[in-house]
């Protein structure tokens, strides 16, 4: 085949990846459920792979702090291999059950924690040493994997499964399972973190400023939250130290730093509840 020929055929096997997907979406929803309540009673989301599945899981828990402005220990990806294993091959990491249970007694889970174990084939020993582990110890535990009728899907108490077929490069699930579980996955934490109220109507108002280009990102979200321009929103941003979501309210109300962070605190954070919006996020 020539290179155009390839590429023409992967984009047309990766257009079926969305539709799968769509199927699951009621499963995703009772996922995100399940977070939110875990979170809010003091719980993690944790996620638990191993190879291009692990890789997945860690970097959607390395983008919820920089995104939604929350601690590093909310999300948390475990890998099977470790931290080596997200760069190269850790051979055989995968194999052993008992080191899934082992990491997540290393970040003491509790039952208040949520574990989601990717695996595409459904049947990584890792992924299923940990999913069992989390069970016995009463945590929410969601499955995310290519299919219905794996080891996994008998574990877990809410089962993602899009059915993507047959990868273009056989048993390459870092093509369209990996997409699919990308996919998953940003849903999970993005919907979770919007429901918990890190996000103003569709912004990032919960979002650090650990660059340059972030902050310029920030003053654009503030002066479209607020309608003001944005030499006012700079001014506000620099009084309210760098807080969005107080300077979202000193602009929204014509109030200052003080008294933002007084009525923010009132309202325990709710920006809804501050500025008397009742639409959803």
């Amino acid at each position: 085949m020539t290179a155009g020929q390839i590429v023409r055929l992967m984009n047309r096997e990766d257009r079926l990846v969305a539709g799968a997907v769509g199927r699951e979406l009621p499963a995703i929803a009772r996922a995100v459920d399940a977070i939110v309540a875990g979170i809010r009673k003091g719980g993690r989301l944790i996620y638990v792979g191993a190879g291009s599945s692990g890789r997945m899981g860690v970097l959607d828990a390395a983008e919820c702090p920089p995104t939604f402005g929350v601690s590093a220990k909310v999300v948390r990806a475990l890998i099977a291999g470790g931290r080596r294993a997200i760069t190269r091959a850790v051979e055989g990491a995968e194999d052993s059950a008992r080191n899934g249970e082992r990491d997540l007694r290393a970040i003491r889970m509790t039952r208040k924690d949520v574990v989601v174990g990717i695996a595409a084939s459904g049947t990584t020993p890792y992924v299923l040493g940990a999913l069992r582990y989390a069970r016995r110890r009463g945590a929410t535990t969601v499955a995310v994997t290519s299919n219905l009728r794996v080891p996994v899907g008998r574990v877990a108490k809410i089962v993602i499964a899009p059915e993507v077929g047959p990868e273009v490069l056989t048993g390459s699930t870092r093509l369209k399972a990996g997409t699919s579980q990308k996919m998953v996955l940003n849903m999970l934490s993005t919907a979770a973190m919007a429901r918990q109220g890190h996000v103003y109507e569709n912004l990032m108002i919960d979002m650090m400023l650990t660059n340059e280009k972030l902050a310029e990102r920030a003053l654009r979200i503030l002066a479209e939250a607020s309608g003001r321009s944005v030499s006012a929103a700079e001014d506000a941003l620099r009084r309210g130290g760098h807080d969005l979501r107080v300077a979202l309210v000193m602009l929204k109300m014509g109030i200052g730093a003080r008294e933002a962070r007084r009525r923010l605190k009132g309202a325990r954070g709710d920006l809804r509840v501050v500025l008397g919006n009742n639409r959803k996020n």
